[in-house]
């Protein structure tokens, strides 16, 4: 990454990238984020930090998504309960086969128009799939006929309590450690523009987990970390 200013930031790519790969990528929230850039001596404010989110991050999110590689055939779909300035929403999230995040999409209501506005969101990046896992949450098989594209697609429930759709379950838990370092979250707008960024980070990382080897784990990390800084480039 050059160290270029982008418009309307005196710091330059480095620090701004570096400031947003440590919120979004680790459990921390902006006040630990701005000491730990302290420690390296960059003074960066509370407020500067909160900034940098709302200018570069939906730009970034883009980014990347447009770098993912669009594959899959199976889409496996859950919802989660979240708290949002103390109101109780509904974290919509899909996965592939491959464990990859589709998308995810913030709602205050977990009924039939829900899920249906969930899989148009999901229409609008990705083909129709051959399989749809979902829990046995009754408004899945609703949306479902309502939609006449996903007429042919096979509907598979799965009992949640079996584990048996634990591709997508486990990717609740980065977001389950977020919310908890932020002590919650506050506004919907940020939270989903939050969400959708930590969504991207969450598959760049998939393969660095420490179950492969070393060798790899550490190629893995070098790529993901140049694919974040080409994608911040072009996003600043």
């Amino acid at each position: 990454m050059t160290d270029r200013k982008p418009y309307r930031h005196r710091f330059p790519l480095s620090v701004i990238g570096y400031a947003l790969r440590l919120y979004h990528r680790f459990p921390l929230s902006q006040r630990a984020v701005q000491e730990l850039l302290h420690e390296r001596g960059i003074a960066v404010s509370h407020e500067t930090l909160r900034q940098w989110n709302i200018k570069v991050a939906p730009l970034l999110t883009e980014e990347l998504r447009h770098r993912e590689p669009h594959r899959g055939s199976r889409w496996h779909l859950d919802e989660g309960c979240v708290k949002v300035g103390g109101v109780k929403h509904w974290l919509w999230r899909a996965v592939n086969e491959y464990g990859e995040v589709l998308d995810v999409l913030l709602q205050e209501h977990r009924d039939t128009e829900a899920a249906q506005s969930f899989f148009v969101h999901l229409l609008n990046e990705y083909d129709v799939p051959d399989v749809i896992h979902t829990d046995k949450l009754w408004s899945y098989g609703a949306a479902l006929r309502e939609l006449h594209v996903f007429h042919a697609v096979e509907h598979v429930q799965v009992v949640a309590t079996a584990r048996c759709n634990n591709l997508v379950e486990p990717s609740h838990r980065p977001t389950r450690q977020q919310e908890r370092s932020q002590l919650g979250f506050k506004r919907r707008k940020r939270t989903q523009e939050f969400l959708n960024l930590h969504a991207r980070v969450s598959n760049l990382q998939r393969h660095t987990r420490t179950t492969v080897p070393a060798l790899v784990r550490r190629s893995k990390q070098t790529a993901a970390l140049l694919l974040w800084r080409d994608a911040m480039q072009q996003a600043a």
